[in-house]
């Protein structure tokens, strides 16, 4: 039996004065500058479960993925061995699922929950992500080839197809507090629901897109993940033709189903660059 559930999702309101909206990463709270200038807009949104039924949704229909296979690496405590352990096994696996020539892995975050603290972007102590977001716009996708790549490999690479796809899961327990919700692509706006907004870091700026509230947005999440399933998240794809899923906005969610004693979510995403011939 699917559990579906309702839960608070955080959409985004534009500035009311039309301004760009922007985040500050590790805002600084001595600067004057607020660490962002939008609103949360929260709304109640109906979540089903698709377990059982995870074979529905792939990559190039709702733009998310789901899979089952044990990570060789386990500890996830070391960035260093994350990179050398998990990224080539993890580069391994995207190449099966998608069919890709090249995978590039370009960073990971670890998010461990812990509750009463704030998360201001602090890089060792990563949060789940409670409002609904793209972790690219096509332009800053085309910006991440750009920065990772030399010039002329970048080149040539972008004129064939190419993605950014992240890979989640869940790490040393299986992620009942604060699930991964996804929005099926075939039920987003492009044109209407996703917002630019830029993401200024002390040293360079990115973009990312906010997701404002459609009441058709269909979520999905696969209910107690566990460490050995995976989720892909498409975050950008090149072929832009309405042929296939473009992206999936995406957040944690807090489960008002969760037992109480349930240990904090635990998680790592890897972030890709993911081309075909």
């Amino acid at each position: 039996m699917s559990s579906d559930t309702i839960a608070i999702f955080n959409y985004l309101l534009a500035p009311p004065d039309g301004s760009r909206p922007y985040n500050r990463v590790y805002a600084d709270s001595a600067t004057e500058k607020p660490a962002r200038n939008w609103i949360e807009d929260p709304h109640d949104m109906q979540v089903e479960d698709v377990r059982g039924k995870e074979e529905l949704y792939k990559l190039d229909n709702a733009g998310f993925q789901y899979g089952r296979e044990a990570p060789k690496h386990t500890s996830f405590l070391n960035d260093d061995e994350i990179e050398r352990e998990y990224y080539p096994e993890s580069i391994d696996l995207i190449q099966r699922v998608t069919g890709a020539t090249k995978v590039i892995v370009f960073d990971h975050t670890i998010r461990r929950r812990r509750p009463g603290e704030l998360d201001n972007y602090n890089p060792q102590k990563r949060q789940p992500v409670s409002r609904v977001h793209v972790d690219q716009t096509p332009a800053a996708s085309i910006g991440r080839v750009h920065r990772h790549l030399p010039p002329t490999e970048a080149h040539s690479l972008l004129r064939r197809r190419f993605q950014i796809i992240n890979l989640w899961r869940p790490i040393s327990h299986a992620a009942v507090d604060w699930p991964l919700a996804l929005c099926d692509f075939r039920s987003v706006d492009f044109q209407k629901d996703l917002v630019p907004v830029a993401h200024i870091y002390p040293d360079r700026e990115g973009e990312t897109f906010g997701v404002k509230y459609n009441p058709n947005h269909q979520w999905k999440y696969m209910k107690a993940m566990s460490p050995e399933e995976y989720v892909l998240i498409k975050c950008s794809d090149s072929i832009q033709d309405g042929s296939v899923a473009r992206l999936t906005p995406h957040t944690g969610f807090q489960d008002p189903n969760t037992p109480e004693g349930t240990p904090p979510r635990e998680s790592i995403e890897l972030r890709a660059l993911v081309f075909y011939d």
